[in-house]
């Protein structure tokens, strides 16, 4: 058995590894990466990226829908490729997956990127698949996550896909229920459904796209039971026809299908990784307790960093904390980092945001709502999107920007606005002074930002709340 030293050992080569390796590099340090599986980040291979391939290919074949009312003629026969619409995105996840690999892991060696996985076997020690052991002093530990399926569906076998197997498919099913209503569920089932499959949405939960607002829940429900139907706050049950499709039932609603999207989440890759041999603390979920300033576990010479975690599966927040696991494992002294205003959006038709501190999360009695209904704005009138509200949330008193969440068209680009404003301790007197151009979708956000003003006690000085006298 060989043993080999290095200064650093990170395990993972997905967005977290990778940035812990940048910063690991700067500083100089001798390390290894290790990788079991695919290589490739999850957002190129099976998650963000490909998604919104597919996605782009839905919109822009749902447009027809709007074709007559824009007296658009000779439409009726157009149609959709399926196999090669998949072809094109599964070209495109590709090229993503070939980019993020010409950039990080083609240029290292053999001795330095290790595609074998890893176990820890003491404290300071992994051994890989070929027997044989890597001795570091600090470990960076990013093994990011695998879709969730219960035990029991796996009996089903291709007939339950995840996002995994989903990007691989050569066509799509007649038919298939969408298990969970979160990013990718929302995401994913609406794009197949305008791409002309019989999508049938279930979810244990009454809120859908990770929702918390009441009102913007209730307008997203609206918006999405139009293009295929909800079933919300019952588990699905899935059982076997004797023509071999799958009868899903939810509460007392059912309904036989092909296929089965499972889209209920991620777990965590800890099996296998020997944390039992680490003396660590672990939570209920089995996850290391660590520090989300540090992404130090405890007092230990490991870091935790990405999807592993659970707390923040996101690409720029697995980036960010790669980042921070790396600079630490690379340096003698902890420092802790402040981390960015969460921001969260599903890339649905409209998108559904979350941003800075939800609804749900707010103190009672201590904020002010502002909103705006999408119906009259003129731009969103214009490309036929007229559909959703915005809400945004500030403090009662000092009237600081706080969060929003909205289910409105290009709300990726608001919710960007709002979270630099919000990281940066705006006041939504503030953000009224702010220019707004017409027509555009800000406007709306312009007339949330103007009635939460009304609320708030704090007031801008001057006789126009909306513009600064030239002594101020």
């Amino acid at each position: 058995m060989t043993e080999r030293k290095t200064d650093v050992a990170i395990i993972g080569s997905g967005t977290a590894g990778l940035n812990a390796m940048g910063r690991v590099k700067r500083a100089g340090k001798d390390f290894v990466l290790i990788n079991g599986g695919e290589p490739g980040t999850t957002c190129a291979r099976v998650g963000c990226m490909p998604s919104k391939a597919i996605i782009q290919v839905a919109e822009d074949f749902h447009r027809k829908s709007l074709y007559d009312r824009e007296g658009i003629e000779n439409w009726e026969g157009m149609r959709v490729n399926i196999p090669e619409a998949m072809e094109h995105t599964r070209d495109l996840r590709d090229t993503f997956v070939d980019r993020v690999l010409s950039n990080s892991t083609d240029h290292l060696s053999e001795e330095v990127f290790i595609e074998q996985y890893a176990h820890f076997v003491e404290p300071g020690v992994v051994e890989l698949e070929d027997g044989q052991r890597i001795r570091a002093d600090k470990f960076v530990i990013a093994t990011g996550s695998t879709p969730i399926v219960p035990e029991a569906w796996k009996a089903f076998g291709d007939r339950i896909v995840t996002t995994d197997e989903f990007f691989e498919l050569e066509d799509l099913p007649a038919s298939m229920a969408v298990i969970g209503l979160g990013v990718i569920g929302l995401e994913l089932g609406q794009a197949i459904a305008r791409l002309g499959v019989n999508v049938t949405g279930i979810d244990l939960a009454e809120h859908i796209g990770g929702t918390s607002d009441p009102e913007v829940n209730k307008a997203a429900i609206e918006i999405i039971s139009k293009e295929f139907p909800l079933w919300l706050g019952h588990g699905a049950e899935i059982s076997e026809e004797a023509d071999g499709r799958l009868k899903v039932t939810a509460g007392e609603q059912s309904v036989i299908v092909d296929k089965v999207f499972a889209s209920m989440g991620r777990r965590p890759n800890l099996d296998n990784l020997g944390l039992e041999n680490l003396g660590i603390e672990l939570d209920a979920r089995g996850i290391p307790q660590y520090n989300p300033n540090t992404m130090q576990i405890g007092d230990h010479p490991l870091f935790l960093a990405g999807d592993i975690n659970a707390d923040r599966p996101i690409l720029h927040e697995a980036g960010d904390e790669g980042k921070i696991a790396g600079y630490n494992a690379a340096h003698d002294e902890i420092v802790a980092f402040r981390r960015k205003t969460p921001l969260a959006i599903v890339f649905s038709d409209p998108n559904i945001i979350s941003v800075g501190t939800r609804f749900a999360d707010l103190a009672p009695d201590t904020f002010k709502v502002g909103e705006m209904k999408i119906a009259p704005v003129g731009r969103a009138l214009i490309m036929g999107k007229n559909r959703g509200t915005i809400r945004v949330y500030a403090d009662s008193k000092s009237g600081k920007l706080l969060g929003a969440e909205m289910v409105a068209p290009r709300g990726e680009n608001l919710a960007h606005l709002l979270a630099w404003c919000i990281q940066q301790e705006l006041t939504v007197g503030e953000l009224i002074r702010t220019p707004f151009y017409h027509p555009v979708m800000e406007e709306a956000l312009q007339a949330a930002l103007t009635s939460l003003y009304h609320q708030v006690e704090a007031k801008n000085p001057g006789p126009i709340a909306e513009l600064r006298t030239l002594d101020q």
